[in-house]
């Protein structure tokens, strides 16, 4: 809810999905420029945040790729995440005390989905008793 304050978005209407279905972006270079200062800050704090809250974490990814030269469209699309955000409050990743030692590993992958390098893009997550021990995120 800070990040939402702070960037002023806490009157927006809340968004139930972080990003579009078949999301890419590019460097826009039609677009107009954006504040980068701006731009940077909300990155970072999104790439923070991103360490409990893996729903966010493709999205914050893709788009920490053009903080050297952020763009409207870029902007808009990290709006969307904070609206995301604004309808999910408690959401993320606890770690228990007392847990289970249920052992759940989710995947995924997307073959070619960089439109920029052409390459492929692949990730895993393992959970023990609910509670994350491992990850990985491969371009």
């Amino acid at each position: 809810m800070d990040i939402l304050e702070d960037s002023g978005m806490l009157g927006t209407r809340p968004s139930s999905f972080p990003v579009e279905q078949n999301f890419k972006i590019d460097q826009c270079l039609e677009s107009p420029k954006t504040d980068a200062k701006q731009y940077r800050r909300l990155m970072g704090r999104l790439l923070y945040l991103r360490a409990t809250r893996p729903d966010i974490a493709y999205s914050v990814n893709v788009l920490s790729q053009f903080v050297y030269d952020p763009r409207v469209d870029h902007m808009d699309a990290a709006s969307r995440i904070l609206r995301y955000l604004k309808s999910t409050p408690g959401q993320g990743i606890f770690i228990l005390k007392h847990g289970g030692f249920d052992l759940a590993a989710y995947c995924d992958a997307d073959w070619l989905g960089c439109q920029l390098t052409r390459r492929s893009r692949t990730s895993y997550l393992l959970l023990l008793g609910g509670a994350p021990v491992s990850w990985k995120t491969k371009k």
